[in-house]
């Protein structure tokens, strides 16, 4: 994979930041809650996003590889990857900017698989160590959600596990600060991030990036 297949996939975390503030600030704020008391909180967060970039890059080998045995059995599938990609990536940027939230179909299909993991994460609670913080971020890392499958869409046909793996693990580096930030209390990012203007410019963004993976196919097939 190339440094800007890499570097987009961290830029599509920090972009989709403001989708993760919504779905997922929640969590990183409440489960501070389970932190003992002496102890520093920082530890904890960066345990419990650690464990969640991990789930992301597992996520990522197992579709690298899978998309890899499919293009190695078509030549055409590769194009019809990107092509799924690009389309995914349209439906993130309707999703954020709420204009159409047709990608929460998606997250309600990954709700079945959540159902039987999410219990797990109660196990571990309250956080004895930061070891327990990493395995709950682990499991959260499977929470049903719309920019996890727009990036995975992507690693699909990054070519293989290693670089499916590659690819989740700077998307979730991507996600990194919006996360760490309002879990330490930057609370002033949330209205920010939240704001219409900044999810618009966002989701513009996103729609051009798309048209821009999608446009050396069209030239091809033309």
């Amino acid at each position: 994979m190339t440094e800007i297949g890499l570097l987009s996939a961290f830029l599509m975390g920090l972009a989709g930041g403001v989708h993760c503030i919504g779905m997922c600030g929640g969590i990183a704020s409440a489960f501070t809650f389970a932190i003992p008391k002496q102890a520093s909180p920082s530890f904890y967060i960066v345990a419990y996003n650690v464990g969640r970039i991990l789930s992301y890059s597992v996520a990522g080998a197992f579709t690298g590889y899978l998309g890899a045995i499919a293009s190695s059995s078509m030549t055409t599938t590769l194009p019809i990857l990107t092509l799924v990609s690009a389309s995914f990536l349209i439906l993130l940027a309707l999703y954020i900017s709420n204009w159409w939230k047709g990608l929460s179909y998606f997250e309600r299909i990954g709700g079945h698989l959540w159902r039987k993991i999410q219990p797990l994460s109660k196990k571990l609670l309250p956080f004895k160590h930061p070891g327990y913080a990493l395995a709950y971020g682990m499991v959260w890392g499977w929470l049903p959600c719309g920019l996890v499958y727009t990036a995975l869409t992507w690693s699909l046909a990054s070519g293989s596990a290693l670089n499916g793996a590659l690819f989740m693990l700077l998307f979730g580096l991507g996600t990194f600060p919006a996360l760490i930030a309002t879990s330490l209390g930057a609370s002033f990012l949330v209205p920010l991030l939240q704001h219409k203007l900044t999810r618009n410019i966002i989701a513009i963004s996103l729609i051009l990036f798309a048209f821009v993976l999608i446009l050396p196919i069209i030239q091809g097939i033309t």
